[in-house]
């Protein structure tokens, strides 16, 4: 007999913003027995970035419960006794497939059924698979993904299988740079594949990009790109042997790890709340346009004050944020008190070998490099500067100290006025430690 489950506040999704909505809600003094957090994985949440990064170290691994939130923002770590300690319900392993927001009602793939007063919709992303496009040999063996834990634990067990092996690497973004860093720390050939005519295009300038891919090439990372994956090719045992590009070349391979991006998960609620810009649509409290029903981190757009524009965002540092404010806003309607809006800066960071970059602010206008962006210093550190309208409204920085990367935060808080493009090439940091 499938059961019926009744709670005050719902968490529906058990990733970054899950965990710290649960920190939050026992901040703002939820009762035992008031909160549930449905999660379709099997652990409690966690801090995702470190899958891509610690997680596949070829020494000292990171593995759970090391890093469930929230020590990625120097937090309390929450292990999946803290959730009983507090009386919340941590229901794990449990997909939902509908869910009726008229009738507050989610149920999972078990039948089970979940009523609510208040939902917070922390669904998240799901990571998009070239069999999405039928990609010809796309689900052979050892063609992997990253997104979970469970993703995370294959990618380990199969660069410990393919020792000395080849990888093909399917993606220049985040997840592309990154894995193809961790790949080569554990001795693997690695070629990096991707259809744009640089890296990370959505934020690095061609310069910005240019200097990465050296110091990638330098460290024997191959760079293939302006192609595209059109087909694998598996032996008898259905293992991946090649990487089929569309110039006509071919890559052997014995694991393919492929990163071409994601899809917020809003399926579920499709038709039953406004959606804008591929996301759930909310208000400066994350509340969307059903009352009673939030949406953070990946699935919200939602009103970007800085720059007076709806926006959604894809990153670690806003699934906490949004997922607190939310909190505070459900709370704050509660005992009748405003809660301030929410007052985001956009902020992306990437860790990969020896470097470690941090951007803040919109990567809009007019560019200028600045510092030592020479592949092959001992210590390179350089940044850019981007300016719209007379104003700096974006800052990089590859290998700044905590300092240095608070004041290009000020920087992009402030949009200061920018003198030449050429003072402020010479000046460097510092224009950004003067403001």
């Amino acid at each position: 007999m499938a059961t019926e489950k009744h709670f005050k506040y719902v968490v529906l999704g058990g990733g970054v913003s899950g965990g710290y909505a649960a920190r939050e809600f026992v901040k703002q003094g939820v009762q035992p027995g008031e909160l549930a957090i449905i999660s379709k994985e099997a652990v409690a949440p966690y801090e995702r970035p470190a899958l891509s990064k610690a997680y596949l170290f070829p020494q000292n691994p990171a593995r759970l419960p090391g890093f469930h939130v929230c020590v990625g923002s120097g937090g309390e770590r929450l292990l999946p006794e803290w959730y009983s300690e507090k009386g919340i319900e941590l229901i794990l392993s449990t997909e939902i497939v509908t869910a009726d927001l008229a009738s507050k009602t989610l149920t999972s793939a078990a039948g089970a059924t979940f009523t609510y007063e208040i939902l917070v919709i922390a669904t998240g992303s799901s990571v998009i698979k070239l069999s999405d496009f039928g990609t010809p040999g796309a689900d052979s063996n050892n063609i992997l993904y990253l997104r979970e834990v469970d993703d995370a634990d294959k990618l380990y067990a199969a660069i410990q299988a393919k020792k000395g092996g080849k990888a093909v690497v399917v993606g220049g973004g985040y997840i592309g740079l990154e894995l193809s860093a961790v790949l080569k720390m554990n001795n693997l050939d690695v070629t990096m594949v991707f259809p744009e005519p640089w890296c990370m295009p959505r934020l690095f300038t061609a310069k910005i990009a240019a200097f990465y891919e050296s110091y990638y090439t330098n460290k024997g990372v191959k760079i293939v790109k302006g192609t595209v994956a059109v087909g694998f090719d598996a032996n008898a045992n259905g293992d991946v042997t090649a990487v089929q590009l569309n110039d006509g070349s071919v890559l052997e391979a014995d694991i393919v790890v492929v990163g071409v991006g994601g899809r917020p998960l809003t399926t579920l609620f499709k038709g039953q709340v406004a959606e804008e810009k591929g996301g759930i649509k909310t208000d400066a409290s994350f509340e969307t346009s059903i009352p009673g029903v939030y949406a953070v981190g990946d699935v919200a757009t939602f009103p970007m004050k800085i720059y007076n524009d709806v926006r959604r965002v894809e990153h670690v540092d806003h699934s906490r944020k949004s997922a607190e404010q939310a909190v505070k806003a459900i709370k704050g309607k509660e005992a009748g008190e405003a809660v301030p809006e929410y007052e985001y800066l956009p902020y992306f960071y990437s860790r990969s070998f020896d470097l470690s970059w941090q951007f803040y602010g919109d990567n809009v206008g007019e560019t200028v490099l600045f510092g030592d962006s020479d592949p092959s210093s001992a210590k390179p550190k350089f940044g850019s500067y981007w300016i719209k309208d007379g104003k700096v409204l974006g800052v990089f920085l590859e290998g700044g100290s905590a300092d240095e990367n608070s004041a290009i935060a000020k920087v992009a808080k402030a949009q200061p006025a920018a003198g030449s493009l050429e003072e402020l090439k010479k000046e460097g940091l510092q224009f950004a430690s003067r403001i």
